[in-house]
């Protein structure tokens, strides 16, 4: 028996597969590196209810069918190890999650510019509760679609009817445009960040360009591994066997300068980033050169004012997304639980480097420094009264159990193991606004834990 979800009923919850605009965005421009792209554009255009989001590449194009197949909930296609995409889901739901209506078009011949395009409207889908994408005329497109496909072959994505972007009752009032061109100036923030390693052309074969309402996207390097006195410490590879093979896990530490060391104001406040200092600390880590997470310390350790300067790159394959725990969105990931241990014995010397750093304001030479001593917590005071001893004869007298009550017995702590899988089930359920206060609460959490 065949059994097809209601369309109408399933295609709003795709809608709320927690993507924030910034991300849903990146997430197009994904696709555009996959299809050999080496310049994205990306419009946002005031029209005010007719306002739309229009982002364009110059990729290799899709023949038919395989925009049909793009267009699929949950496409069907091999991924490569160094492939951005995972799911086959990202194109339709990150595009919806801010719009009601998303048209593809696309030209793969280089020679003639036919242009084949077919839009998803949610209207459409809610009225006839049927998965089925509408034809578009390529007269129908706007202009500048238009244009960039009559000059090179490659792919343009519209988002129409933007209701999760415009939430005001007057779409055309001047603060609907502030909100909108807001939301275009954080795109530029995010994309210089997240994919800084292509746009610094640090990736082989596939530099990139990206523009914002033609303003070019500088790559944001976290790391600021331009000023002179940023340290960069010696690396560490983890090897990994996860449920598609065995994979490499690259933990690069940095130390960036105090403030009176960098080499002007100007690059200290750059180099603070999108969350400003103390929300960049901790780890970066990577997905085939793609930024996941921008700071937090993934539940290892709490952030600290003083270890504001410790950033840690953190770089893995494809091949480990199961063990890495990687959501639609890819706004959120999970350190493996087998090498949460090792990364933090890792990093311990380099985020007291960085807290050293931040105290003397200058740097120090990590090779001199002497091995950090670590010690443990003091035991936690019991909620109840230790229980007192009493002898043999007293037990015998009073015809009691040998066992004390349950409430005298010492309560055990929780081991780091449970306390990882809490981490874990907390953070896989969490808005992306309250990862950074369970990271912090888990790290506190730790010391009290049995080895």
């Amino acid at each position: 028996m065949l059994v097809v979800p209601s369309a109408k009923r399933m295609v709003r919850s795709l809608r709320d597969m927690g993507y924030e605009f910034a991300a849903a965005v990146a997430d197009l421009i994904d696709n555009s590196i996959e299809a050999k792209a080496n310049t994205v554009r990306v419009s946002v255009e005031w029209e005010g209810a007719s306002s739309y989001v229009l982002i364009a590449d110059n990729g290799e194009g899709m023949r038919p069918e395989q925009l049909a197949e793009a267009l699929r909930f949950g496409s069907e296609r091999d991924y490569e190890d160094t492939d951005l995409g995972k799911f086959g889901l990202g194109l339709k739901t990150a595009s919806l999650s801010q719009c009601l209506r998303l048209t593809v078009a696309t030209r793969w011949n280089p020679h003639r510019a036919d242009v084949l395009a077919y839009c998803w409207d949610v209207g459409h889908i809610e009225t006839t509760n049927r998965w089925e994408v509408l034809s578009v005329k390529a007269a129908d497109l706007p202009v500048q679609a238009r244009l960039h496909l009559k000059e090179t072959p490659g792919t343009v994505v519209i988002w129409e009817h933007l209701d999760r972007l415009i939430e005001y009752k007057n779409p055309d009032g001047e603060p609907a445009r502030r909100q909108l061109l807001n939301m275009a100036r954080e795109l530029e923030e995010h994309a210089a960040m997240v994919f800084h390693r292509f746009l610094a052309g640090e990736v082989r074969g596939k530099r990139l360009a990206i523009y914002v309402n033609e303003n070019k996207v500088e790559p944001w390097d976290p790391f600021a591994r331009k000023e002179g006195k940023t340290q960069r410490l010696e690396s560490r590879t983890f090897r990994l066997e996860g449920e598609k093979g065995k994979g490499d896990v690259v933990v690069e530490p940095h130390v960036l300068p105090s403030q009176a060391m960098f080499s002007s104001q100007e690059a200290f406040n750059r180099a603070s980033g999108p969350k400003k200092w103390n929300a960049q600390q901790g780890f970066y880590i990577y997905r085939a050169d793609r930024l996941i997470q921008s700071g937090g310390w993934s539940g290892i350790r709490a952030t600290d004012e003083h270890r504001k300067l410790s950033r840690i790159a953190v770089s893995f394959n494809p091949k480990l997304d199961s063990e890495f725990k990687i959501n639609v969105p890819k706004m959120r990931v999970l350190l493996p639980a087998v090498l949460r241990e090792d990364i933090d014995k890792f990093t311990k010397a380099a985020v007291k480097l960085a807290e050293d750093t931040y105290r003397k304001g200058k740097p120090k030479d990590i090779s001199s420094s002497a091995p950090m001593r670590v010690t443990p917590p003091p035991s936690l005071p019991l909620p109840y009264p230790e229980p007192k001893p009493i002898d043999g004869d007293e037990i015998r007298s009073r015809g009691a159990r040998t066992t004390p009550p349950p409430t005298l017995l010492r309560k055990r702590r929780a081991t780091k193991q449970e306390l990882d899988l809490v981490a874990s089930l907390l953070i896989q359920v969490a808005l992306p606004q309250e990862v950074e206060a369970i990271e912090s609460a888990i790290a506190r959490a730790r010391p009290l834990t049995e080895s």
